[in-house]
This record gives C-alpha cells, sequence and structure tokens, in this order.
C-alpha cells in the first residue's frame, strides 16, 4: 500500500511542475463556472437552509398549537353534551 505521505508529495511534485499560466487559466475557469453556477441558482426559488430551518420550526409551532386547539374544542364540546 502506498505511504499517504509519499501521495502528497507526488501530487505537490506534479502541481509544482504545472505552469503559472495554466495554473491561471484553471483559476480563472473555476471563478467562471462559480459565477454561472450561483447565477443559474439564484434565478431558481429556492431557500437558505437557515430559511428552511426557520419555517420548519414555524409549522412545528402552529401544529402544536392546532392540536391543544383541538383538544380543548374537544373538551368544550364533550362538556355542552
Amino acid at each position: 500500500m502506498l505511504d499517504p505521505k509519499k501521495l502528497e508529495e507526488i501530487a505537490k511534485q506534479i502541481s509544482d511542475s504545472i505552469p503559472p499560466g495554466v495554473k491561471n487559466m484553471a483559476e480563472e475557469v473555476e471563478g467562471k463556472v462559480k459565477q454561472v453556477l450561483q447565477s443559474q441558482l439564484s434565478k431558481l426559488d429556492l431557500v437558505t437552509r437557515e430559511e428552511f430551518d426557520v419555517q420548519t420550526q414555524v409549522l412545528i409551532r402552529t401544529r402544536e398549537k392546532l392540536e391543544a386547539m383541538e383538544k380543548r374544542l374537544d373538551e368544550l364540546e364533550k362538556g355542552s353534551e
């Protein structure tokens, strides 16, 4: 089995041997890809994880209140019979 340190050393040697122009081009391409993805994702009707979690908590509290109100209503209806 290969030593992880040896693999890191080989990867560093390969990375160091890549001409700077190619590295710059790769960084530019990565930046453009990120821009395009962000632009396209912003067009979708998505919410952030934080917004989703907040709405989930609101829904849970609303359900709890509804269940309590239904229970209270049942008790009131039984009491008026």
